[in-house]
C-alpha cells in the first residue's frame, strides 16, 4: 500500500515485486486458515457466461485509440485496452476518492481504508494469501483525488476471474473490522515515521500546508498522527460506504485478455452490485487567489540544505496544464533548463528540479534546488526565484519550448507503449473528471503555441503567487488569475481521437520458448563482444537493450571505484563530437532513453528504443563509450552531487547499518574493490579523482574485448548486428580484463546499535554469508525456503510482525546469489518505530527459530511453490529484466536452462528437502545484526 506521488522523496511506496526504486516484494498476507471460495477459482465456460443474462448489461459507450469504454446499470465504468504484446494482465480499480474528500478529524482516512481493503472481505477473508499464492503483483496507492487497486500478472484467465472477483466484494463486502483497525493503524504510523525520516519530503509536504489555505491539498495524503492514531471505527465506515461505490468507481484492464471474457466476467462479478440510493457528497472549497508571497523554514537534524518554491497554477483539465507541463521542463530539466544552467552549473546548487502534477481541482507547479554543504542558501534563494520570475523580461524561447515539447511527448509514448504502466496511468486522468484526458492532453501539448507558454509563464511566476517568502506589502501587486472549476464536458467536444493502435503479437515468455527465439553470436574479429537477440513485436515498436563491459581485473582497479562509478556518470554527458544538451536532444529525437552504471568492475549500459532508432542510438552509445567528452566541470558537478547524497545518507538509519554490516569483518584493505569504505573514505575518493584520473581509466581498462548485449523487444536482426560491428567492433584494451574474485568471508557473530537522533523510523539489517552458489544442489530448496520464511506474501516473517504484530511497514529477508564462488550472502531486515525494537527483535528470532525447529506445512509448501513460481515467471514477462538476464547469462555461460531446471526442482521438492537445506545452511548462531534508530 503506498501514498502516489511522482518525486521520489514524496513517496511512501511498497510496490509488490516491482522494479522500481523499491524493488523488493513488500506483501502482506491475512491470517491464516482461510481461501478463496472453490467455486470462484477458475472462469465459467463461454457457453456458460453466455447464458448468464448479466452478461448482456455491459454497454459500450465509446472506443479511443485502442481503449474502450463500456458502462453497467449501476454506474460503474469500464476501460478495455488488449495488448497481447507480452503474456501480461494488469487490472486496475480506480475510485475516484482521495484525500481532498477527508473532512475535519479525518485526515489520512483514505489511506488507512486502502490498507484495510486488503484485510478481508466476506468471500476472499485471506486476499494477500491469495496474491502470494497466484503469483499477483498487486498493490494499492492512494492521493489527493483517488484511490486505486492494481495487480499484474503473467495472463490467466483463472488469475483474472478471481481478481475481478475479490475487486467487485472488495468494494462493497469487506470487514473493516476494529480488530484489522488495531493492527493496520500502528503499521500506517510506520509508514508516517519512514517519511518522516525524509527531509525533502517533509519540506514538501510543509510547503504545500503553507500554499493552501483551506483546499486539502494542503495536507498530506498520510494525515496527521492524531487522526491516523485515534481514528474512529464508526466514521472510517461510514466513509466507506460513502464512497466506495460502483457509480464512483472506474475498473481498467489491460495488456493481454480475451475482451470478450472479461466483458463476461466484469458483467458477472460487478453486475450485481448496487447503486447506493444515497448521492455522494459535492466537494466545493476553492482557495481564493493568494496575494502575496510566503515563506516558511524547517529545522532539523541530517541531510542538506534545500529549496522549494510552489505557485498556484489550474486543474488538470483545463487547457493550460498543457503549458504547465512544458514550462516545468523549460525550468526544470538538465541539463537545458533554466534552473541547472543558473544554479548547478554556477555551483549555487548541486542539483534543480521540477514537478506539475495535473489534479481535479487548481493545483501547483514547484521547483526545487538541493544545495551541497557549505554552498550559500541565500545566494541560491535569489538565484532560483530570479530564473523563475524573470520570464517577463527573459521570454522563452521557441528552442526551449520544443525541446520540452519532444520529451514531453517522448515520455508520453513510451507511457502510452507498456501495458503495465497505461493501465495505472489512466487512474489520473479518470480522477480529473474524463478519462480521455489522457490522449487531450497529449494534443494540447502537442498544439501548444508559444505565446500561449509565454502567457502562462507571465501569470502564474509571480512574486505574489509563490509559496517561499513571508509577505510583502506592495502598491500594486501582481496577482494569477483568479481559481476556477472546468467544464470537462465543453472541454472534450473539439476532442478527435487518433487513429487506433495495432496489437503486437502473442508471446509466451517461458524458458524453453525464449531460448528457441533468442539468436546468439560473437561480433569483432577477436570475437570478444558477445549478443543475444530476441526479437518480437511489441507495441509502439519498444526495444529493451543491455550492454555490459568488463573492466580491468583486481590489480588494475585498486583504488579506482569512485573514478570508475564517475565515469559510468559521466558518459552520457558528451562525445568528443556531441555536447552534453546534443545528447539529450538526440536522445528525445531517437524517442530513447540510455543509462550508465558501474557495479564490481563491470560497466553497465540499459538502453530502450524503437525498432527505427535502435541502430541509431547503439551509433550514439558507440560515440560515447570509445570519445567521451569528460568536461572536468562537470566532473565537478558530479562530484558535489555525490557528496551532497552522501552527507544526507550518513544520517539515515538503513545506510548507517547497511555500511556498517558491509564493513564488518571485510578483509580486504583500503583500496581494494572488495574494501568495504566508510562514509568518510568514500568523501575523500570523490574528493580525490581528477579529470586527468577519469581519462587515463577510459584508456586503460575501458574496451568492448569482454562484453555482453542483449536486446527484446522489436528490432531488426541484421541491422542490430551491423550497428553493432560499427559501434564496437574490435575496440578493445591492451589490458585484458578479469571478474574480481568472490571469496566467503564473514565477521564475527555480534550485535551492533547506532544512535540516530530525530529519526522517527528504526532499521533492522541481519546477514549471515553461506558456503555456497547457484549451481548447488541445495539451490531451489533454499530459493523456496527463503520464499516461505520472509519473501512471500505469507511468509511467516510478514504474517508474524507485520499482520499479526502491526510492528513495521517492511520486512523481509533475501539470498545474494554468487554464481561463481561458494559465497552467498542471506539478509534479512525490518524498519519499526524505535520504541517496537525488542518486540520485532522477539519475534523474528522467535520466527526463524520455529522455522528451523518444524519446517513448513504441506499448505505453505504447495502455496509457496504457486507464488514462487508465478512470480518468477511474470519476471521473465518484463523486457527490461530479461534483457539484463540474457545478458548476464552469456557472461556466464548459460541459458534459459538454467531457469527452467529451477522451475522443476521447485516443484518437485518436499517439506523435508526444504527443511533440511534451511537446516544446514541458515545458521542463527552465526548472524550478525545490525540495528540503527532514535532509542531514547
Amino acid at each position: 500500500m503506498s501514498i502516489s506521488l511522482t518525486r521520489t522523496f514524496l513517496v511512501c511506496a511498497s510496490l509488490l515485486g516491482s522494479a522500481s526504486a523499491w524493488s523488493q516484494p513488500i506483501t502482506t498476507t491475512p491470517q491464516a486458515g482461510s481461501s478463496a471460495p472453490a467455486a470462484k477459482a477458475a472462469p465459467a465456460s463461454a457457453g456458460k457466461a453466455a447464458a448468464n443474462p448479466a452478461a448482456a448489461v455491459l454497454k459500450e459507450v465509446r472506443s479511443v485509440e485502442g481503449i474502450t469504454e463500456y458502462t453497467l446499470p449501476n454506474g460503474l465504468q469500464v476501460l478495455l485496452a488488449p495488448d497481447d504484446s507480452k503474456p501480461s494482465t494488469t487490472v486496475n480499480l480506480t475510485l475516484k476518492v482521495g484525500s481532498r474528500h477527508e473532512n475535519y478529524g479525518e485526515t489520512g482516512m483514505a489511506h488507512l481504508l486502502e490498507h484495510l481493503l486488503f484485510k478481508g472481505s466476506k468471500r476472499h477473508p485471506m486476499a494477500w494469501a491469495e496474491f502470494s499464492k497466484r503469483g499477483l503483483r498487486s498493490n494499492g496507492s492512494t492521493w489527493l483525488d483517488r484511490t486505486n487497486y492494481f495487480a499484474s500478472f503473467a495472463a490467466s484467465d483463472a488469475n483474472l476471474d478471481w481478481y475481478l472477483d475479490w475487486l467487485a466484494d472488495a468494494m462493497v463486502n469487506s470487514f473493516i473490522a476494529r480488530k484489522d483497525l488495531d493492527t493496520e493503524m500502528t503499521v500506517v504510523r510506520n509508514e508516517m515515521e519512514m517519511g518522516e525520516n525524509n527531509p525533502g519530503r517533509m519540506l514538501f509536504e510543509k510547503t504545500l500546508s503553507a500554499m493552501y489555505t483551506w483546499h486539502n491539498y494542503g495536507k498530506s495524503t498520510i494525515g496527521a498522527r492524531t487522526d491516523v492514531e485515534q481514528v474512529d471505527i464508526a466514521r472510517l465506515q461510514a466513509f466507506y460506504r460513502t464512497w466506495y461505490r460502483p457509480d464512483n468507481a472506474t475498473l481498467i484492464v489491460s495488456g493481454k485478455f480475451n475482451p470478450q471474457l472479461v466483458q463476461r466476467l466484469v458483467a458477472r462479478h460487478f453486475a450485481p452490485l448496487k447503486r447506493p440510493a444515497h448521492p455522494m457528497p459535492p466537494l466545493y472549497t476553492l482557495d481564493p487567489v493568494q496575494d502575496g508571497e510566503r515563506e516558511l523554514t524547517m529545522r532539523r537534524a541530517g541531510g542538506a540544505p534545500a529549496l522549494i518554491a510552489a505557485y498556484h497554477t489550474v486543474p488538470g483539465a483545463h487547457p493550460d496544464q498543457a503549458a504547465a507541463e512544458l514550462l516545468a521542463l523549460v525550468m526544470g530539466e538538465a541539463p537545458a533548463g533554466r534552473l541547472h544552467r543558473q544554479l548547478t552549473e554556477k555551483q549555487l546548487a548541486a542539483s534543480t528540479w521540477s514537478w506539475t502534477p495535473a489534479l481535479h481541482d487548481p493545483g501547483f507547479i514547484s521547483f526545487g534546488a538541493d544545495l551541497a554543504p557549505g554552498q550559500d542558501v541565500a545566494a541560491a534563494r535569489q538565484a532560483l526565484l530570479r530564473a523563475l520570475e524573470s520570464v517577463r523580461s527573459e521570454p522563452i524561447t521557441a528552442a526551449e519550448m520544443e525541446r520540452a515539447r519532444t520529451r514531453w511527448l517522448k515520455n508520453w509514448d513510451q507511457t502510452y507503449a507498456d501495458p503495465e504502466q497505461v493501465g495505472v496511468a489512466l487512474s489520473e486522468t479518470v480522477s480529473l473528471g474524463d478519462w480521455r484526458m489522457f490522449f487531450l492532453l497529449r494534443d494540447r501539448v502537442r498544439d501548444l503555441k508559444l505565446d500561449a507558454l509565454q502567457r502562462f509563464a507571465q501569470e502564474r511566476l509571480v512574486q505574489a503567487n509563490r509559496t517561499l517568502g513571508v509577505f510583502v506589502p506592495v502598491d500594486k501587486p501582481v496577482r494569477a488569475p483568479a481559481p476556477a472549476t472546468v467544464d470537462v464536458a465543453e472541454q472534450m467536444r473539439s476532442f478527435k481521437p487518433q487513429a487506433g493502435v495495432g496489437q503486437a503479437e502473442a508471446f509466451n515468455s517461458t524458458p524453453e520458448v525464449i531460448d528457441s527465439r533468442t539468436i546468439k553470436g560473437r561480433i569483432g574479429p577477436s570475437g570478444g563482444l558477445q549478443f543475444a537477440l530476441l526479437p518480437k513485436s511489441t507495441r509502439g515498436s519498444v526495444v529493451r537493450a543491455t550492454l555490459q563491459l568488463r573492466l580491468g581485473d583486481e590489480q588494475s582497479l585498486k583504488g579506482m571505484v569512485s573514478t570508475a562509478d564517475l565515469l559510468a556518470a559521466l558518459l552520457d554527458k558528451g562525445s568528443a563530437g556531441l555536447t552534453r544538451q546534443q545528447v539529450q536532444d538526440r536522445l528525445d529525437e531517437l524517442r530513447a532513453e540510455l543509462t550508465f552504471g558501474h557495479r564490481q568492475g563491470l560497466l553497465v549500459v540499459r538502453m530502450q528504443a524503437r525498432r527505427d532508432t535502435l541502430p541509431g542510438l547503439l551509433d550514439l552509445v558507440g560515440q560515447l563509450l570509445r570519445q567521451p567528452r569528460l568536461d572536468p566541470a562537470v566532473l565537478d558537478e558530479l562530484k558535489r552531487q555525490a557528496i551532497t547524497g552522501l552527507e544526507q545518507a550518513r544520517k539515515e538509519p538503513e545506510a548507517i547499518v547497511a555500511n556498517a554490516l558491509e564493513r564488518h569483518g571485510n578483509p580486504y584493505p583500503r583500496g581494494d574493490v572488495r574494501h568495504g569504505r566508510t562514509f568518510d573514505e568514500v568523501a575523500q575518493d570523490l574528493k580525490a579523482v581528477s579529470v586527468e584520473d577519469v581519462k587515463d581509466f577510459h584508456a586503460r581498462l575501458v574496451g568492448a574485448g569482454q562484453a555482453q548485449f542483449s536486446a527484446v523487444g522489436d528490432f531488426d536482426v541484421q541491422a542490430v548486428r551491423a550497428a553493432l560491428e560499427k559501434s564496437l567492433g574490435g575496440w578493445s584494451t591492451a589490458a585484458v580484463p578479469a571478474r574480481v574474485p568472490q571469496p566467503l568471508w564473514a565477521g564475527a557473530p555480534t550485535r551492533l546499535v547506532f544512535a540516530t537522533p530525530d529519526k522517527q523510523n528504526a532499521t533492522l539489517l541481519v546477514r549471515q554469508p553461506m558456503a555456497l552458489n547457484d549451481r548447488d544442489a541445495d539451490y531451489p530448496a533454499l530459493v523456496l525456503a527463503n520464499y516461505l520464511l520472509g519473501q512471500g506474501g505469507n511468509s511467516r516473517l510478514w504474517v508474524r510482525i507485520r499482520e499479526k504484530g502491526g510492528l513495521s511497514y517492511d520486512v523481509r529477508s533475501g539470498i545474494q546469489w554468487n554464481p561463481h564462488e561458494q559465497a552467498s550472502v542471506w539478509q534479512a531486515s525490518a524498519i519499526f518505530a524505535p520504541s517496537n525494537r525488542e518486540a520485532v527483535e522477539k519475534a523474528f528470532r522467535e520466527e526463524v527459530d520455529r522455522a528451523l525447529k518444524d519446517g513448513f506445512t504441506d499448505k505453505e509448501l504447495a502455496e509457496g511453490k504457486s507464488g514462487l513460481l508465478n512470480f518468477r515467471r511474470l519476471s521473465l514477462a518484463q523486457d527490461d529484466a530479461l534483457s539484463a538476464m540474457l545478458a548476464s547469462q552469456l557472461d556466464l555461460g548459460r541459458s534459459m536452462d538454467h531457469t527452467a531446471r529451477l522451475f522443476s526442482a521447485v516443484q518437485a521438492l518436499t517439506k523435508e528437502q526444504v527443511l533440511a537445506a534451511l537446516r544446514r545452511h541458515l545458521k542463527p548462531e552465526t548472524f550478525v545484526t545490525a540495528v540503527g534508530g532514535d532509542f531514547k
